[in-house]
């Protein structure tokens, strides 16, 4: 299971995902930081990667082309690194779930 976590959350948040997602990468890492959402898309498509974001864009594209990839959607307003890593604690078990699944494209986690 592959993590593309997007530029509009901290690349702190790769430790947080590699217990359970060894290969998690912040787009950062890639150089994709300043890229269009379409091109992390086709990126995250061509690599098997998981887009995880804040930004409601993904969500939009899922609903225009569909899936892969899948799309982790943060809908949280403004908080911390630390808040976020408790969240994703928190639905570890429901992100595995999903990721697995075949019929869902987009995980909502507030």
């Amino acid at each position: 299971m592959r993590l593309l976590i997007d530029q509009n959350l901290s690349p702190k948040l790769v430790r947080s995902f590699r217990d359970k997602f060894k290969d998690t990468v912040h787009i950062q890492d890639l150089g994709l930081d300043v890229a269009e959402d379409l091109v992390v898309w086709e990126y995250a498509k061509s690599n098997g990667f998981t887009i995880v974001t804040k930004d409601s864009d993904f969500n939009n594209i899922v609903s225009l082309f569909g899936f892969p990839p899948k799309v982790i959607w943060i809908k949280k307003g403004n908080c911390s690194t630390k808040q976020i890593e408790t969240m994703i604690a928190k639905h570890i078990e429901g992100i595995i779930a999903f990721i697995n699944d075949s019929e869902n494209g987009i995980l909502t986690i507030f």
